[in-house]
């Protein structure tokens, strides 16, 4: 993400937000796209208007883009690496007695 306050503003100085829309209940929000709005309310009016026209969900998050923190695609391995060496958190050297059923 850039660092720079102008970006992900429009020509007339508007911010960038992210549209989230969960399909059905229970389902995760997902991305469906971006627009240009002046504040939080006109944005969630405007995603709804554009990404909902044929009551396609039955929830909508907007998120200011420029407070959006993500990481690199680039950085996946060493960023992710760390998970690799705990152990513990992957059951494959535990012995499951013959008796449980369930597991």
């Amino acid at each position: 993400m850039s660092t720079d306050p102008a970006a992900g503003m429009s020509e007339r100085g508007w911010p960038l937000w992210e549209v989230f829309v969960r399909a059905k209940r229970g389902l995760s929000h997902v991305h469906a796209g971006s627009l240009h709005a002046p504040d939080a309310q006109l944005a969630l009016q405007n995603a709804r208007d554009l990404y909902t026209r044929r009551q396609e969900g039955v929830s909508l998050w907007v998120v200011r883009a420029s407070d959006i923190t993500a990481s690199s695609p680039d950085e996946r391995d060493s960023f992710f690496d760390p998970a690799a060496d705990k152990v513990y958190r992957h059951p494959t050297f535990y012995e499951v007695p013959e008796d449980v059923e369930y597991l």
